[in-house]
């Protein structure tokens, strides 16, 4: 395993065409539609989102329809109250929050306001915590403490990202409000990863996958001094040919990768990324790769896919 810095050319390319794609059908939405998908940012999932941008613009009114019916609680009333007060809390967000740069409910403080609720206690130090500190606020939901830091002075809170472990927790105790949105894969949470595959010759394959330190949800020790995970990888090689019937698989390989850092090592790697690499011996083909990934603190789960081709 090796630390890198930088992507993998033709991950890099993957990446930037499958996001200017959808960008452009973005930029063509009509200003309805655009407002739309602005707004539920914080909660559309990622096929719901292919799914609308691909839509004739006919078929839009009855795709948002369905998106807010699927969130219904109780839909034997009038109301849908948790569109209500998911809208309440935007509102909300921006009237708390009018530093900064951006509006409220674009902050950080807003998303974790409209994500979360109000917290049961906020606590606010204008001039930081301690004597050289810097403008904080600690929000407490029952046991669990978001912090927010204003690093440079200007009223952008950033979430602290010694936080981000709380905020699975926090929603797993507030399943009630955030409903299940049935037929639809559950939310892959922070995990993120660049995944690619490379013939290495005689009949070998290298496959690497590269994740962000900044997308690893860890868990503090009782003392907060370390923190640690463990990411699972699960690869299989399916013939192409194959790939979209019977699949046999020509390869397979599964490892536990544990983590461990200080606070001090995770400052310095939040800009760095994980890199993973697994070597398959394969007869010679076309071969497509399905990558599964794990995080085991927030369940957090991806699945990828690359292809490779092994000469004779």
């Amino acid at each position: 395993m090796k630390r890198r810095g930088a992507l993998g050319l033709a991950a890099a390319i993957l990446l930037l065409a499958g996001g200017c794609a959808l960008s452009r059908l973005e930029r063509s939405l009509d200003p309805e539609s655009r407002d739309f998908l602005s707004k539920v940012r914080y909660l559309i999932t990622r096929n719901e989102r292919v799914a609308f941008l691909h839509l004739p613009a006919d078929e839009r009114p009855a795709f948002i329809e369905d998106f807010w019916r699927k969130r219904d609680p109780n839909p034997e009333t009038p109301e849908n109250e948790f569109k209500l007060e998911y809208f309440k809390r935007i509102e909300t967000a921006n009237h708390l929050f009018t530093d900064g740069g951006e509006p409220g409910w674009l902050q950080d403080r807003g998303r974790m306001y409209i994500l979360l609720g109000p917290p049961s206690e906020r606590l606010t130090y204008p001039r930081g915590i301690t004597f050289y500190g810097k403008p904080t606020e600690s929000w407490y939901y029952g046991f669990f403490e978001l912090d927010f830091i204003d690093d440079k002075w200007t009223g952008d809170y950033r979430l602290d990202p010694y936080s981000a472990e709380q905020i699975g927790n926090i929603m797993r105790a507030q399943l009630e409000w955030k409903p299940h949105v049935d037929k639809e894969a559950p939310a892959t949470g922070s995990l993120e990863c660049e995944f690619s595959a490379e013939s290495r010759g005689g009949g070998k394959a290298l496959a690497r996958i590269l994740i962000p330190y900044r997308t690893i949800w860890m868990k503090a020790d009782t003392a907060g001094k370390q923190f640690r995970t463990t990411i699972t990888v699960v690869l299989e090689a399916v013939p192409l040919e194959s790939a979209k019937g019977d699949e046999k698989k020509a390869w397979e390989f599964r490892k536990d990768y544990p983590l461990s850092f200080t606070k001090d090592e995770l400052d310095k790697l939040l800009s760095e990324t994980y890199a993973i690499e697994a070597e398959a011996v394969l007869k010679p083909g076309s071969y497509a790769l399905n990558l599964a990934l794990e995080n085991a603190i927030d369940g957090g789960k991806i699945h990828r896919k690359a292809t490779v081709v092994i000469a004779d």
